[in-house]
């Protein structure tokens, strides 16, 4: 049940015919990631759609998010929220990860506790910052009090993973697993395939596959070959112009769907000229949405309502129009501005990483000069981009960013503009108040108006180029049955084999 990293490269045997990897029965499915792994401790990191994918199959969540995008029970059978800052979960009895150990409240407690601790520097404690008391109120009911209202905190514990506390103690959970989901892992081959098993004693349904293989495969050109070659059953983020081809070849299935990912130009508005708003609105009405969506997507990337939030976010602003494409006005407001020019504006691009992120990229800054803006385009691996971004805080004035929060909820996405926030680069007081208000309440009519203030300010102040929300494509086998999701999470219990 418990597998090192090291270890499993040791003992596994790499086959070198592409053949090898084609499912021996019905029941085995391949997935295709286009990043591989990096750690196997599910608190250190918020990658959806690689890690928290595979690690989802290996550790038991409270509440699951479904193919449906709405919370589903697990672990936890019920949840109530008793006062503005008191939730109750009720716990199924009897559960235990694989070696044994109870899974039940003194567990959860101890993963709450864990990832709040500041020594561990956990990559996901910034969402459980509210979070000010734990409570073991039996082994099957847990006490969660906040230290100010979190309406979002349900759909915050979808993603978050359960390790076995006295394992954790004794084991090292970045490069070792302790089943207490529906699968365990099996074998590793670092940065190229993990393979799961079902787990015998997980708490609830039976996996459907009898093996479960992710396979990194980075190269779009690669993954579409793998599909249709028999050799993988799910693919994901692949150029709309790909679609086509892949339904006709009657070997899968392709479409996509909208996501809950927004594209954007992020502005760093500490540095000029984008610490200027006329500025940052001219760049708005001198791109042309509607014809990057029609050129680029074949009209499937909607074009975003002069917000990040898209519609299927809790909080988005039904109400707001997008920039217009008017380069006219686009140069009138770079005139008015006074801003200097006359030198190129750095344009950060991480490749690989966003659907048809370059092309994209070479349009805006087309787009930009027919204006008098010249863009230099950086590009860099993604590492590279949000080390940037995160770490030496020296982000250039503008680059190309896709950003989505699993909660699915403003509070969450929002915040990442808010003052003070690592990911802001924008300083704006009203709207950081209005993400407040709507954070001080449960309320969702109080809640709604707080949040269509925040995007009426985000909207004018533009502290991004709004671009669209990106498609969410993905192509499956004939040997397997899915509902397409737009939210990142790549799991083979929401899969199952053709009948």
């Amino acid at each position: 049940m418990m597998k090192s990293l090291k270890a499993a490269f040791i003992g596994t045997t790499i086959l070198a015919s592409p053949m090898a990897t084609l499912a021996v029965n019905a029941a085995d499915l391949t997935i295709a990631l286009s990043n591989q792994v990096n750690t196997f401790d599910p608190h250190m990191t918020a990658s959806v759609g690689s890690d928290l994918s595979v690690l989802s199959h290996i550790y038991p969540t409270l509440v699951l998010r479904g193919a449906d995008l709405e919370l589903h029970g697990s672990l936890a059978t019920e949840w109530k929220l008793i006062d503005d800052n008191t939730w109750h979960f009720t716990l199924r009895d009897g559960a235990t990860f694989s070696n044994g150990e109870p899974l039940d409240a003194e567990a959860v407690k101890w993963n709450l506790e864990r990832v709040r601790n500041p020594e561990l520097k956990a990559r996901v404690a910034g969402w459980f910052t509210l979070v000010s008391e734990i409570n073991v109120l039996s082994p099957t009911m847990l006490e969660v009090k906040t230290s100010s209202p979190y309406p979002a905190f349900v759909a915050q514990l979808s993603m978050f993973l359960l390790l076995p506390p006295v394992w954790a103690s004794e084991h090292n959970p970045v490069t070792e697993t302790m089943s207490g989901g529906p699968y365990v892992m099996d074998s590793v081959v670092p940065g190229e395939s993990i393979v799961l098993k079902p787990n015998p004693n997980f708490f609830g349904d039976k996996a459907e596959f009898d093996k479960v293989t992710f396979r990194t495969i980075p190269e779009t050109g690669s993954r579409i070959a793998g599909l249709l070659a028999g050799e993988v059953d799910l693919i994901t983020g692949i150029p709309v112009t790909e679609l086509d081809r892949i339904n006709q070849s009657g070997q899968a299935t392709a479409g996509a769907v909208n996501s809950t990912r927004s594209v954007m130009i992020k502005f760093n508005t500490t540095v000029p000229p984008l610490d200027n708003a006329k500025v940052r609105q001219a760049l708005n009405y001198a791109i042309d949405k509607e014809g990057i969506s029609a050129a680029l997507f074949n009209g499937l990337a909607q074009p975003s309502q002069c917000q990040i939030l898209s519609e299927n976010y809790f909080g988005y602003n039904p109400d707001l129009k997008p920039y217009e494409y008017n380069p006219d006005k686009a140069m009138q407001l770079l005139s008015e501005s006074g801003a200097d020019l006359s030198q190129p504006i750095p344009f950060d691009v991480p490749v690989g990483v966003y659907l048809q992120g370059t092309e994209v990229a070479q349009v805006i800054a087309a787009q930009l000069a027919d204006v008098g803006v010249n863009l230099q385009i950086n590009e860099m691996e993604f590492s590279v981009y949000m080390n940037k971004y995160l770490q030496t805080k020296k982000l250039a004035a503008t680059s190309l960013l896709a950003q989505a929060w699993p909660t699915i909820d403003a509070d969450g996405l929002l915040t990442l503009f808010a003052p003070g926030n690592n990911y802001a680069y924008w300083d704006n007081a009203d709207f950081g108040a209005a993400l407040e208000e709507g954070r001080s309440s449960t309320d969702e009519a109080v809640r709604l108006t707080a949040y269509r203030k925040a995007t009426d300010i985000m909207c004018d102040q533009a502290p991004a180029i709004f671009l669209y929300t990106q498609p969410a494509t993905y192509a499956y086998s004939n040997d397997v049955t899915w509902t397409p999701r737009g939210d990142d999470w790549v799991r083979a219990f929401d899969m199952h084999p053709a009948k």
